[in-house]
Parts: structure tokens; C-alpha cells; sequence
């Protein structure tokens, strides 16, 4: 029989309940039981892909291609395994399945209503990720804040689980306790309110979690305990911690993982988490240093930076940091600053590595370029993702290989330098403005080139990667740039597509086409940002 848990979020979006639905699963899978976890959005979008980052954060990739929440992302980087298609669900992905479903009389001529069909097919589907997974855990963390309207129908889908299991089905909700400063109190009534809004939706919480700055004391547990209806013992402190892979071990510290088998009639069958507390316990010592600098332009709202749109770039530079034993240092470079003042170029020295992310559009892009271009000049490790990679093919044709309009067509359709063109098949979408899931999406075969650093990073010849993007190098170009010292160090040779690219005599100068950041874990580092690190590294003085 497989069990379900369902994570919701109270007071406040951004509460964290994709890093406790992951904690949980980790928990869980640390005591022998096989886990996955799904996550639903409430949004009419069928999927993230056509999302601004700024407003909702990373699109997140899986191997199959979809295009994702970056909770998603969360969920492999824990539990270290690949998550597909499955998994993932939004409110326009719903009502589209239930609709085509209408439309090919597979309801048998009944009227179709939104309840209780649009929360069957919310029901199926999870039904689905258990029995194709073969996991003994699902857990399901519903997006939004309870009380929104946008969530209703998850919150009925998850209260007709429970009537249908019963003994099957638990609830966590994940709250915010704020401590107003001047008084100097942890405050429970916004977490009331919140059990009170998912006891309106027909559902009453197994496990509370308790967000707050500091951890929850026992007479803020008693209290939360006797308003919202469930034993102290299942009153979770969830204190804001450093690094979010102190979460289960928090958790565990407070019983949550024997608290949740007991409800369900389980016993442990081992109990291994040998592995994650050696994590943190290298997360928490004290490491030398290395300051690497991400220039981007998704991370500016107002004034506040706001990095959930490089999260898995920021996590894949992390897990290499430590691996190597070293302290990650991250600031943001804004790209628009450098492109309004070159001086400003002259910052990069104070980094010892300098990271391109992945973006779209032409904001930002000279600044960009006259970041990669100091730091190919002045030997200070790069690290070109997607588009990143494009712009260092970009500036090495300029300004190596003299061609002074070397461009992409996604930044001038007109272009008579295209280095980076659109790839062939993309061409008819774009014209027919067909963009949701029509990008060059999911796992892609390389074949890696002898004598590179990324062979030497890989240690080996053919290699799979994740892909998001419409442009390419212009193959009509290859032949021009290579001569003039540009390494194609690495290709898909089933299309015939530059994936890598290096230049000689430099400590780190890498671009790949693909996004390795979203396949790299906390226990398992990918091997292209741990070497970026070491050469980072050796530029910092010891």
C-alpha cells in the first residue's frame, strides 16, 4: 500500500515548503522505504516554461524535458535521484487533460463538473507516480498559501484522498510564526489562523510546522497544540537555518520521522543517515575560502535580490565548494551595471571565478560580454552556461576572430554575422509564435574531445546533459573560430551541435550549450563545477 503525504503552506508564500516536502522524503528514504514526491502549481499554466524568473523562480529541467518548478529541483538534489514529467502538475496541466478527455467522450456522455472531476484526474495522476515509481511514499506539497482561491481544488483532491485511505494519508502544514521585534514575542495566532483556513477545506493537520527565525519553545507548541487540534509531540520547530541541508536532521532532532511511521503502523527498516550528517557536518566546518562572482539579470526586483532564479546554479556551486573543502562565497554582478560603465570590469579581479547563468533577450548582453572578454584576457576563470556560452563564442569572434558583428539572431533577427543562429527546426515554431515546450528540452547525448579540461573533469567520453534553449553555434562559423584557437571540445554528434567549448592556455574557460548546474547533488557534485572550483581555487593565493 502506498502512502501519502500532503504538504500545504500557511500565512506566507515562501515559507518553505518545498525544502520540508524534500527534508521529509529524505527523512523517510534514510529509514529504508522507497520515496518520490510531486508538486503541484496553481497555475493556469501548463507548465513553468513560459514563467519570468524574477516573478516565479528557476524553471527547473528534468531529464524527459519537462519544464518545471525549481521544487523539483529540491526533490532530486535530496534524494539524489531523477524525477520525470509525472511529478509535476499544474492547474492548466488538469483542467487541459480533463477537457481533452471530454472532448474524446472518455466520460461516457456525463455532464462534467469541476467537482468532483477535476479532482479525480488530481487523484489519478498521483495514484500514477506511486504505482509506475514503485514507492512505498508519496509526498505532495501544494503550491500557494491556504485560504487562496487558486488551491481550493488540490486541498478537496487531497481531503478525497484521505476519505478513500484513510489509513494511508497525512497532512503537514507548513506555517510562519513571526516575532514581532519591539515586543520581543513568538506570535501563534497567524499559524491558528492558517489550521482553521485547512479545517474549512475539510482537513485537519497531522504535523505542524513551525517557521519562525529562532526555534519554538513549549509554550508555543502547547498553544499551537490546543488551538489547532493535535498532540505537542507533532509540533514542529522549523527554525531558519544557513544552509537548507540542516532541515532533516532538525527534523529528525525532533522526531518528526518515528512520529510520522507511528501514524502510519510502520517500523524503520534501517536506519542510515550516515551519509547526510558527514554533509552538513563539511557544510559547517570552517574552510578556506573562494569568492565567485554570478553575473546575471533575473536577480534585481526593486531593491532587493531576489537568487531563486539561479538556484540550482547556486547549489551545483556550493556542492563543488565543499567537495573540494572549500567556504562558497557567491555575490551577484549585475550585467546592465557593466554594460553602462567598463570601468566596472575592473571588479572582476577580487573574484577568483566568474559564472555566465543562462537567460534570454538582449538586456544585459554587452555587459555580459565585456565580463567574458576581461576575463579571458586576464586569465581569471569562466564558466559559460547555455548562454554563457554563446557569449563567449560571440566575443572570441569579435574580438579574436575580427568578425566585429558577430551577434545571435535571437538578439538581431537581421544579423549578417550570426554565430549563434536559431537551429533549423526551431524556425517554423517561432513563426507560428508556438514557444510553450517547443525548446530543445531534456537529455542530450556529448561526446567529449581528448586532451580538455572537460575531459579531464568527466574522466570520460560520452556524456548526457539537460538542455533548455532555441539557439545554437552557426556551424558555418566552426571552421573560422577553431583555427583561431577556439576547442570544440565537445559535440552532439547525432545532430551535429556544438555542446562545448574551450580556448587554450587558460586555467578555466568552459561555456557548455547544456545546463549542468540542474544535475548536480549535495552527494553526488558535478564534475564540470567541482573542476571550476579547483582552478578558481589556485587563483586565490594560499
Amino acid at each position: 500500500m502506498v502512502n501519502y503525504i500532503f504538504v500545504a503552506g500557511g500565512v506566507m508564500s515562501s515559507v518553505g515548503k518545498g525544502a520540508a516536502t524534500a527534508s521529509i522524503a529524505k527523512i523517510l528514504e534514510s529509514k529504508g522505504f522507497k520515496v518520490t514526491a510531486v508538486k503541484i502549481d496553481p497555475y493556469i499554466n501548463i507548465d513553468a516554461g513560459t514563467m519570468n524568473p524574477i516573478e516565479h523562480g528557476e524553471v527547473f529541467v528534468t531529464d524527459d524535458g519537462t519544464e518545471c518548478d525549481q521544487d523539483i529541483g529540491n526533490y532530486e538534489r535530496f534524494l539524489n535521484q531523477d524525477i520525470g514529467s509525472d511529478n509535476y502538475m499544474t492547474t492548466g496541466k488538469v483542467y487541459l487533460s480533463v477537457i481533452q478527455k471530454e472532448r474524446n467522450l472518455e466520460f461516457g456522455g456525463k455532464c462534467v463538473e469541476v467537482v468532483p472531476d477535476i479532482p479525480n484526474e488530481v487523484i489519478s495522476r498521483i495514484r500514477k507516480v506511486g504505482k509506475k515509481t514503485k514507492s512505498d511514499f508519496v509526498l505532495i506539497e501544494i503550491g500557494g498559501t491556504v485560504g487562496e482561491y487558486q488551491n481550493l481544488l488540490f486541498l478537496e483532491s487531497a481531503r478525497m484522498m484521505k476519505l478513500q485511505n484513510p489509513k494511508n494519508t497525512l497532512f503537514v502544514l507548513v506555517t510562519y510564526l513571526p516575532t514581532i521585534k519591539i515586543i520581543g514575542e513568538m506570535k501563534t495566532k497567524p499559524t491558528q489562523t492558517s489550521a482553521r483556513l485547512l479545517n474549512e477545506a475539510g482537513i485537519q493537520a497531522d504535523f505542524i510546522l513551525g517557521r519562525a527565525s529562532v526555534p519554538l519553545d513549549e509554550p508555543r507548541k502547547k498553544k499551537i497544540s490546543i488551538f489547532c487540534n493535535l498532540d505537542t509531540k507533532d509540533v514542529i520547530s522549523a527554525p531558519d537555518v544557513d544552509s537548507i541541508y540542516e532541515i532533516p536532521l532538525n527534523f529528525e532532532r525532533e522526531g518528526l520521522g518515528n512520529r510520522i511511521l507511528k501514524k502510519l503502523r510502520l517500523k524503520a527498516r534501517n536506519e542510515d543517515f550516515s551519509d547526510w550528517k558527514n554533509l552538513v557536518e563539511t557544510i559547517k566546518r570552517e574552510k578556506p575560502p573562494v569568492k565567485i562572482g554570478i553575473v546575471g539579470k533575473y536577480f534585481e526586483s526593486g531593491e532587493f535580490s531576489l537568487t531563486d532564479s539561479y538556484i540550482s546554479v547556486i547549489e551545483a556551486v556550493k556542492h563543488a565548494c565543499w567537495a573540494c573543502g572549500k567556504e562558497p562565497v557567491i555575490e551577484w554582478l549585475s550585467a546592465q551595471k557593466f554594460e553602462a560603465d567598463s570601468s566596472k570590469v575592473e571588479k572582476l579581479k577580487e573574484y577568483d571565478g566568474i559564472i555566465v547563468p543562462g537567460g534570454f533577450g538582449v538586456r544585459g548582453i554587452e555587459g555580459k560580454i565585456k565580463v567574458i572578454r576581461y576575463c579571458r584576457e586576464n586569465k581569471i576563470p569562466y564558466f559559460g552556461l547555455c548562454l554563457g556560452m554563446q557569449l563567449a563564442t560571440i566575443e572570441f569572434a569579435r574580438n579574436v576572430c575580427n568578425i566585429q558583428g558577430a551577434t545571435s539572431k535571437e538578439f538581431d533577427p537581421k544579423a549578417k554575422d550570426p554565430v549563434i543562429d536559431i537551429m533549423e527546426e526551431q524556425k517554423g515554431l517561432l513563426k507560428n509564435k508556438d514557444y510553450g515546450a517547443t525548446m530543445r528540452l531534456g537529455a542530450w547525448d556529448c561526446k567529449i574531445e581528448p586532451g580538455t579540461i572537460s575531459k579531464r573533469a568527466y574522466s570520460k567520453d560520452n556524456i548526457s546533459e539537460r538542455h533548455r534553449h532555441r539557439y545554437e553555434v552557426n556551424n558555418r562559423y566552426r571552421k573560422q573560430l577553431e583555427e583561431n584557437g577556439l576547442v570544440v571540445a565537445g559535440k552532439n554528434l547525432a545532430k551535429d551541435l556544438v555542446e562545448i567549448i574551450e580556448i587554450k592556455n587558460h586555467p578555466f574557460f568552459v561555456g557548455v550549450q547544456f545546463h549542468p548546474e540542474l544535475k548536480s547533488r549535495p552527494l553526488s557534485p558535478h564534475p564540470l563545477f567541482i573542476e571550476f572550483i579547483r582552478s578558481s581555487n589556485k587563483k586565490r593565493p594560499n
